[in-house]
């Protein structure tokens, strides 16, 4: 269940872009040791037991009152919790933050957190209460049924009270975590938000290089710096989540898919997705949906 939960991309559309997740009395199964990917910046709490995750190489062991920053598309090797762990995560994408941030700072700040690695904090009772008091403040508001405009206002302001709580927990326990942006950390944040709005349509590094008035070799190179991978690689990352969501709707057909994404045909989208996936894209489909 709650690889489950890191591993499922929040979109958009659901839930305007967040969801906070509430888990309790959860009891353990099985150790999950096979790789998979967190697709979303998240923030996990630990008000009970304690949770074992590995990322790459090392390995953390979160217990009560631990804070776990993850950042986007971190890569978990194994994940295993104890008998009736109870833990609050938090779970958002770069698109909603810039677009429901009061304050610019605090927008950055997040997105830099995003970027970075991810972080264990031990908080004191007073911090983690305050904590724990804003994630079930923005997770009751998450499942009232209300559509008046005051409850998408509350809901706002419960995050960004979410954010500026985060960002005065790293002022006081990791000193060094430079919430500030550079000029290469700012130039990784806008690429990123115009991938966001543009990776439809826009395969290739040319368009976001241009767009932010850099060459393409700076780009890759400030990217590469900054978060391990090229642009060129989140590029192809967001096309291949993108498409194995709309491989999952079964109203889609694959050509149709193709021309979403703007490929030239259905057969260059199948090229495309086999090589980074190593699976056709039918086959993919017929794997989700085969009966376990």
């Amino acid at each position: 269940m709650i690889k489950e939960i890191l591993n499922t991309e929040v979109k958009s559309k659901e839930n305007e872009g967040l969801f906070v997740n509430v888990i309790k009395n959860y009891i353990v199964k099985h150790e999950v040791k096979v790789p998979f990917q967190i697709p979303n910046f998240s923030v996990l709490l630990i008000k009970a037991g304690n949770l074992r995750i590995q990322f790459s190489s090392h390995g953390k062991v979160i217990r009560r009152r631990n804070l776990l920053v993850i950042p986007v598309n971190s890569i978990c090797t194994s994940l295993k919790a104890t008998d009736n762990i109870e833990l609050y995560l938090i779970r958002t994408s770069f698109d909603f933050v810039l677009d429901n941030c009061y304050k610019k700072e605090l927008a950055d700040a997040f997105s830099i957190l995003m970027l970075q690695s991810d972080h264990k904090i031990k908080l004191e009772e007073k911090d983690f209460t305050v904590l724990w008091m804003i994630y079930k403040l923005m997770y009751f508001l998450q499942r009232s049924s209300e559509s008046q405009e005051v409850y998408k206002d509350l809901k706002r302001i419960s995050f960004n009270l979410f954010i500026y709580e985060l960002k005065v927990i790293y002022s006081k326990y990791v000193p060094d975590a430079n919430l500030d942006f550079s000029r290469k950390e700012s130039l990784i944040i806008q690429f990123l938000t115009v991938l966001a709005i543009h990776y439809r349509k826009q395969h290739h590094v040319q368009f976001y290089a241009g767009s932010l008035y850099v060459t393409p070799g700076h780009l890759n190179k400030m990217v590469k710096l900054l978060t391990g991978k090229s642009a060129k690689t989140f590029i192809i990352e967001a096309l291949v989540i993108e498409a194995k969501n709309l491989l999952d709707d079964s109203q889609h057909s694959i050509a149709k898919i193709a021309d979403e994404l703007e490929f030239s045909s259905a057969a260059n989208f199948s090229v495309f997705f086999k090589r980074h996936t190593s699976v056709l894209p039918s086959e993919y489909r017929l794997n989700k949906n085969r009966p376990l």
